[in-house]
């Protein structure tokens, strides 16, 4: 018990943020891959070759039809988890994502048609961007924080101009908003009942030391 407490204190940091994880990311290998996959986001244009004629040639038209095609989700809704980078097979299978499955079917689009586009990410959005595209506010050069070219494959990176406040709110946003009632739940029990036991042996290690001061001992920390 006294091994036990001891680790408990130690390492409460570390089995605090590990339960955070545990919650939001049941199988944790899901968020390292998608990170593997946004920074390597490669289009598939062979997944979507068999609706290639549904889309017209402009690029702008493009972009609005897979936007239509593809409703916005969030990956608490498409995917159980807060944050994911799809393949194009699970984004067309699901038929639904937020803006990084929107982007992948859009650039595969772009790819099987030819037409040169580059991927942007910001702290808050990831988005194509191709020749005459409109500038938006989530969506120019001054946000973007990385840039793939999959025609070069040149990377770039830069510190984006974007507001602390609008990258937290927009966290909050897509995190806690549609984040399950049951996950919260979870989250926040298991939350409370470390910091319960961490207080509670925090009080028991003050009372046996209490008691081994008035009788002039010593204590093992």
């Amino acid at each position: 018990m006294v091994t036990f407490r001891r680790v408990f204190r130690r390492y409460f940091p570390l089995i605090f943020i590990l339960w955070i994880i545990f919650v939001l990311y049941p199988n944790p290998l899901n968020f390292i891959i998608s990170v593997q996959r946004l920074l390597n986001f490669d289009a598939d244009p062979g997944a979507i070759e068999f609706m290639l004629n549904d889309f017209p040639s402009d690029p702008a038209a493009i972009e609005k039809a897979v936007l239509a095609g593809i409703p916005y989700r969030h990956d608490w809704e498409v995917y159980n988890v807060p944050w994911y980078c799809p393949t194009i097979e699970e984004v067309l299978e699901r038929g639904a994502g937020d803006c990084k499955s929107r982007a992948l079917v859009l650039a595969s689009v772009l790819e099987a048609k030819n037409i040169p586009y580059q991927v942007n990410l910001s702290p808050i959005h990831v988005w194509v961007n191709y020749e005459g595209k409109q500038e938006t506010s989530i969506e120019n050069d001054q946000v973007k924080f990385y840039q793939q070219d999959p025609e070069t494959g040149e990377r770039q990176f830069q510190i984006p101009d974007i507001g602390l406040s609008k990258v937290m709110d927009s966290f909050w946003r897509a995190f806690w908003g549609p984040m399950p009632d049951g996950r919260k739940a979870l989250l926040i029990s298991g939350l409370l009942a470390l910091v319960a036991a961490r207080v509670i042996l925090r009080k028991k290690r003050t009372a046996r030391y209490d008691t081994v001061t008035e009788k002039g001992g010593a204590i093992s920390v």
